[in-house]
């Protein structure tokens, strides 16, 4: 009798299981996104390049060649 009602109750449980996850999931993916985007508009060019140079991304003559651009353009 009490068979569907019992079900009922534990799938309830399943689905806000399932949203308070996907919930997480999503607000961290929104805070990742939002500090990257921020993070963007408020470093200059010569700044992102400069980060780019000290993370690696860029070699020592490219570093310097945008640097120069960066600079003239100015």
């Amino acid at each position: 009798m009490h068979d569907g009602w019992i079900w009922g109750i534990h799938f309830g449980w399943w689905i806000i299981w399932i949203l308070l996850i996907v919930g997480v999931v999503w607000a961290i993916n929104r805070a990742q996104s939002e500090s990257t985007s921020s993070r963007s508009q408020r470093e200059t060019p010569l700044e992102t390049l400069k980060r780019r140079y000290a993370e690696g991304e860029l070699s020592t003559e490219e570093y310097e060649e945008r640097k120069k651009r960066l600079q003239r353009d100015q």
